[in-house]
């Protein structure tokens, strides 16, 4: 059961697709309180409740006993204080004597304190009070987190469904900067006979870092080099900024701001700011025709033979307005005579670190929208066509949905005939029906192979479920012992992408000594894809989770509700990795027995009856090692050098062999 309780007049961020007619009266949980223009939401906690949700989030799957902020931004730092990274995604379920699940639908700042200030109770702080808020509720005691999300992924629309060969290995990294270094790739994984279906394509294709644009020298005749990728099953999948670069004769500028559609300040000049091409400008995907505009603007690339894209610094990120660089080195100036004590030194760090997505170059913009979506927020009268000015800070949120959505829009009529691949860095609830997510720049750190594990559950919960994190972290130099502990969980999630960033070690796998090790675990991975692309399409077509906690499936045993580092993929599958450096394995909890396989070498090398309870479970380095649930079996293929010549009509089953799998395929 869904209820909707406005108040004041909303923006409508058109994050749900199924109409909810506005319950009168009470809140069924809670209460909600006015005050100095926001609205406040409380409501107790038993000692024993669960939180889950809130998408690409911080700490545990259990999001209880900190505080959260939805608030997009450029976050480079993913440590365990960080409040807020690129997505907002205000949905969270509470599990415990009550289970209820509430969506904030606010496109501005919302404070989430999940008993953090007072330990019993539940805060939610909204910038401004004027907001829908829904609460799902459910009779099913034993099914209740599943029926409560599925009431909720009804609300908002369908999930995004990648297309096959996006579920293959992609290899990325920031410095692949000429035709010859995407050869090299190729090249150096076929040479070793490593599978291999895409290779991402960073900010260093781009001519002067301008979008949709291929450097002719580096790539010459990019249409051919994609050609002959293609036929060896190699896509390539490059990367488009929200930042447009301010230059005379670069068309995609001109005819922007000649069309008016450029996010303006007030006044309606236009707003600049500086990124990766220097002074910039950024289409005003709130607005209907601008979004349509970007959108056609992939054609240059998809007649080209491209079929991807990941879309990126789309928060927006904003290093720099000449406002504030001005501002901040008058301000910078008083310190060429202050003693730059203790107090002074971080003033100084203050005031320099301020230029980079401050909060008042947000507040200087707008957006374009009609009368009738803008409710409270409009910040001008109507034009003569019903338009309205909206302060981007208020709707910031929504501006990487919006760049994502107007890119797949445009896809229906650019590309109709084949899916394109679809994923960004910034979103909000509305974007799952759209594309994917990465989990943006995380690191080289042992911690993080957990935190991609908690956060793919807490956006498949959000409707996300086409996500994965950069395998091996972007920043940071990574270790080989790190990198096989990495790879061997995410090669069950959906987005499968080794990433890293310009001036950190180099880790392609061919890299690392050993590399047949690796090569042994992406052979899993594509052996395992028949399966992985069938539970995907089954969540996505019947509104279910692709990852989920065990909470879900085992809610009356309490051990399995308090499991942090175990999940279930699909409804056959439950994985356990190892995240500790130096481990020979990790204790594991099995709710129930369970066949653990191992996979070394390129083949299963053990498969061993488990009986519900605790098992230490040896892991080695070079091994892969999961769980298949009770009464259950999944279907492996043999491994192929792309998806397109993965052979779905022969396939072997592990687990119970009595009993039945239903393989789903869309194409």
């Amino acid at each position: 059961m869904v209820q909707r309780f406005t108040f004041g007049k909303p923006f409508c961020t058109e994050a749900v697709v199924k109409s909810v007619e506005a319950s009168k009266g009470p809140l069924p949980i809670g209460s909600a309180v006015k005050k100095d223009g926001g609205l406040s939401w409380k409501c107790s906690l038993g000692s024993d409740d669960k939180i889950f949700g809130l998408g690409e989030t911080m700490r545990g799957i259990n999001k209880r006993g900190y505080v959260f902020e939805s608030v997009n931004t450029d976050q480079t730092s993913q440590v365990e204080t960080t409040k807020s990274l690129y997505g907002s995604h205000n949905f969270f379920m509470v599990f415990g004597k009550k289970t209820f699940g509430v969506f904030i639908d606010y496109p501005g700042k919302v404070v989430f304190d999940l008993a953090f200030t007072k330990s019993d109770e539940l805060c939610v702080q909204i910038e401004r009070a004027d907001v829908d808020i829904y609460f799902f509720t459910s009779s099913k005691k034993d099914s209740a987190l599943k029926e409560i999300a599925r009431e909720f992924r009804t609300l908002v629309g369908k999930s995004y469904i990648a297309p096959k060969w996006a579920f293959g290995f992609c290899q990325s990294r920031w410095g692949y900067a000429s035709k010859e270094d995407i050869e090299k790739v190729w090249k150096s994984y076929r040479k070793l006979g490593f599978p291999l279906d895409s290779i991402c394509m960073d900010i260093d294709y781009m001519e002067d870092y301008k979008d949709f644009t291929v450097d002719k020298k580096k790539f010459p005749n990019f249409k051919d080099f994609c050609q002959e990728l293609k036929k060896d099953g190699v896509r390539l999948v490059p990367i488009i900024d929200a930042g447009v670069k301010k230059q005379k004769g670069y068309s995609v500028y001109e005819e922007m701001l000649a069309k008016k559609l450029a996010c303006a300040k007030k006044d309606g000049s236009t707003f600049e700011a500086g990124v990766w091409p220097g002074d910039s400008v950024f289409a005003d995907f709130l607005n209907p025709a601008a979004r349509k505009w970007f959108g056609m603007q992939y054609k240059a690339l998809l007649d080209a033979g491209v079929e991807g894209f990941w879309n990126d610094m789309n928060e927006p990120a904003l290093f720099y307005t000449k406002e504030n660089l001005q501002k901040t080195f008058k301000e910078l100036e008083k310190f060429k005579t202050k003693a730059l004590d203790v107090t002074g030194l971080f003033e100084f760090m203050n005031a320099a670190n301020s230029v980079c997505n401050n909060k008042d170059d947000y507040k200087s913009f707008y957006h374009k929208v009609n009368k009738n979506i803008a409710g409270a927020f409009a910040a001008t009268k109507p034009d003569k066509d019903g338009n309205v000015l909206v302060n981007h800070y208020d709707v910031h949120n929504l501006y990487g949905y919006n760049m994502t959505r107007g890119a797949a829009e445009a896809f229906k009529d650019l590309n109709p005939a084949g899916q394109a691949l679809l994923y960004s860095r910034s979103s909000y609830i509305g974007a799952h029906r759209y594309g994917g997510v990465w989990t943006g720049d995380n690191h080289a750190y042992w911690g993080d192979i957990l935190l991609s594990l908690q956060q793919i559950v807490s956006l498949n919960l959000c409707g996300f479920l086409y996500t994965g994190s950069d395998i091996g972290g972007f920043n940071g130099d990574t270790s080989r012992d790190l990198l096989l502990r990495w790879t061997a969980f995410a090669l069950f999630t959906p987005l499968f992408r080794n990433h890293s960033a310009l001036g950190t070690r180099k880790q392609e796998y061919y890299q690392f000594e050993k590399s047949e090790a690796f090569k042994s675990m992406i052979e899993l991975r594509y052996s395992l894809i028949p399966y992985l692309y069938s539970e995907y399409l089954k969540a996505a077509q019947g509104d279910g989770l692709y990852a989920r906690a065990l909470a879900f499936d085992f809610s009356g045993d309490k051990r399995a509700c308090a499991v942090n580092d175990q999940i279930l993929i699909g409804n056959e599958i439950m994985v356990a990795p190892v995240y500790v450096q130096n481990a020979i394995g990790r204790y594991v909890y099995l709710p129930e027995a369970m066949t653990m396989v191992e996979w070394k070498a390129g083949k299963i090398a053990a498969q061993k009856k488990l009986s519900k309870g605790d098992h230490f479970i040896e892991v080695p380095l070079e091994s892969v090692v999961f769980f298949v649930r009770k009464g259950k079996k999944l279907p492996l293929a043999k491994a192929a050098p792309c998806v397109d010549k993965i052979d779905w009509t022969k396939l072997n089953f592990v687990g119970d062999q009595k009993a039945s799998y239903e393989l789903v395929d869309r194409e």
